[in-house]
């Protein structure tokens, strides 16, 4: 037997997939379509993605949160970033915005994906300490583990 729960949480997340794949196939559909349906669809996507990688993390018992920010509100030749405070368990991390990508809109969905696994792998590494020299060969293991990561997910 389903609980009402259960069943609500079911029925919210069919729900959801239909939406994100009709907001999917009607920007892919219509390149001319606005730009702040993109930016929407996009953000629609992204929160599937953050929930779908928290399970799949294991961090569960964080609370993430996220947004989709311009490239000013980044580092130079960043598509995302991370801050969180490990007392609390709470983490928000940046994505570029939709109005900022130059990628085709399926790759441009591929790569915020890409940048949520990212940004979660660091959130998972989180307690090892860190310096300004482990910087770069943290940066260089978090991309090779969000890569494989993303790869085993697809077969």
């Amino acid at each position: 037997m389903v609980s009402n729960k259960l069943a609500t949480t079911m029925h919210f997340g069919v729900a959801s997939f239909l939406f994100l794949g009709f907001c999917i196939s009607a920007v892919a559909a219509n390149p001319e379509s606005s730009t702040r349906e993109r930016e929407l669809a996009a953000e629609h996507f992204v929160a599937q993605k953050v929930q779908l990688w928290q399970d799949r993390l294991n961090l569960k018992d964080w609370d993430i949160r996220f947004q989709l920010v311009r490239t000013d509100k980044l580092e130079p030749k960043t598509l995302g970033n991370i801050n969180w405070d490990a007392d609390v368990k709470v983490a928000k991390i940046s994505v570029l915005s939709t109005y900022d990508y130059k990628l085709p809109y399926r790759a441009m969905l591929d790569d915020m994906e890409f940048t949520i696994v990212h940004e979660m792998v660091h959130l998972q590494l989180a307690s090892l300490p860190r310096s300004e020299a482990s910087r770069r060969v943290e940066e260089h293991a978090v991309n090779e583990l969000a890569a494989a990561l993303l790869k085993l997910a697809k077969h």
